[in-house]
């Protein structure tokens, strides 16, 4: 669901897959690696979804912080 009434995205599994193995990629091209920490800073998405799971994937540990912080407690919260 968005954040706008009735309007919504649909995504199978199939997609929810390919993207997570993309993001999974695209990470570990990065040099994120298992054990390392990552911050999902992004609003509730699908893309969000599947960079929690490429995370997972992957092992890295994660953390989502949704909008709406300043940036002194958002600071806070990444370093927590």
């Amino acid at each position: 669901e968005k954040d706008e009434p009735g309007e919504e995205v649909r995504v199978t599994y199939r997609e929810l897959l390919e993207l997570t193995c993309r993001l999974g990629n695209t990470l570990k091209r990065q040099g994120v690696k298992r054990g390392d920490r990552v911050i999902i800073y992004m609003p509730p998405c699908p893309l969000a979804v599947a960079s929690m799971l490429a995370c997972a994937r992957i092992g890295a540990v994660h953390a989502v912080v949704f909008a709406g912080f300043s940036a002194e407690s958002l600071a806070d919260r990444i370093q927590d």
